[in-house]
């Protein structure tokens, strides 16, 4: 089979890579189905006529403009490896063609949602704390060493957004009231959660997750009187993207004493020396790591794989999310800058 009778896909999944994505195996499937021409996200359109024209995939999420996408007659989907959804392309000319634009985003779900159980464990347990009072030896033993201890089994449990990411925590905890929205109350109680307003999940909480994505409507709605309106000692975890709070107000509410905080997301990445928050008590601290692993990426190149291959025989993509025409130019979300 020479190159030009298998279909070709545009390689630009920066800031991911090929390797990082597709185990040797399905790199190897995809080598053998596909001609994978790599390219420079940036410069798609310089690629040229006869290439753009070929493209029937790109695996990424580049910069396109509508002319660029006129000269890509045979395209039929744009596989986004990153996840977060940038309104850099004309989605609405997408749309229009019938070109699907996917997402990858799920493989993240089940390890955020076990890191963010972690979370709330330790802040509930006060692991870290224990753990550096032995190493100082400070530790205090027994139940002296419980004085805010409690559990999360009883405890009432507030969700905002309830995506892959907070259906995946459905799974691993249960009991959450839930703001979502964007989605109808029904699907919320065929999941088992309870559907709330925002005020409730913040102020009947005791841990309060949040998984939501940032839009041009939400950018930092949790605020000082979001925080100031929580049950004090409400253990609150940031799972999805820093944008959505105020970020100084989060740490001001920390430092008071009137929450404890975990957080994998931050307002800069990757964060500055000296900033504030390395060193502020009660704040538990990871490095946008919760869903960066290495099972996760590979995951998403079998993904594309399976979809790459029902659109190869004329059938939509299943495993990959579709973005929506009403939703997808909302997207506010930053992409990873670090793996």
């Amino acid at each position: 089979m020479t190159n030009t009778e298998r279909p070709l896909a545009i390689g630009a999944p920066e800031p991911r890579t090929l390797d990082l994505i597709f185990s040797d195996k399905a790199r190897a499937e995809l080598h053998a189905k596909y001609e994978i021409i790599e390219a420079d996200p940036e410069n798609i359109a310089g690629l040229g006529d006869e290439t753009l024209g070929r493209a029937r995939y790109i695996i990424g999420q580049p910069p396109l403009s509508a002319d660029t996408l006129g000269r890509m007659p045979a395209l039929r989907s744009i596989l986004n490896v990153e996840s977060n959804l940038l309104n850099n392309m004309p989605y609405e000319v997408l749309f229009e063609r019938g070109i699907h634009v996917v997402t990858t985003g799920q493989v993240f779900a089940d390890p955020v949602a076990e890191i963010g159980l972690g979370f709330a464990l330790a802040l509930a347990r006060g692991i870290v704390d224990a753990d550096v009072a032995f190493r100082q030896g400070t530790e205090l033993w027994g139940g002296e060493g419980n004085s805010s201890a409690r559990l999360i089994a009883g405890s009432e449990i507030g969700i905002v957004g309830f995506g892959d990411l907070g259906r995946a925590l459905r799974r691993v905890l249960s009991g959450f009231r839930v703001f979502d929205p964007w989605l109808p109350q029904s699907i919320l109680e065929e999941n088992g959660v309870e559907p709330a307003s925002l005020d409730d999940v913040l102020t009947r909480s005791d841990f309060i997750f949040v998984v939501a994505a940032v839009t041009s409507e939400n950018k930092g709605f949790l605020s000082t009187e979001a925080f100031a309106s929580m049950r004090r000692g409400t253990a609150f975890i940031l799972l999805s993207r820093a944008d959505v709070v105020d970020f100084d107000a989060l740490m001001a509410a920390v430092s008071s004493g009137h929450i404890v905080a975990a957080s994998d997301v931050y307002p800069q990445e990757p964060l500055p020396p000296d900033h504030p928050v390395r060193s502020l008590k009660g704040f538990i601290r990871s490095a946008h790591r919760a869903g960066a692993l290495d099972s996760a990426f590979k995951k998403m190149g079998d993904m594309v794989l399976e979809d790459m291959d029902l659109m190869d025989r004329g059938l939509p993509p299943m495993r990959c999310k579709r973005a929506e025409r009403e939703t997808v130019s909302r997207m506010r979300s930053k992409p990873v800058a670090v793996n």
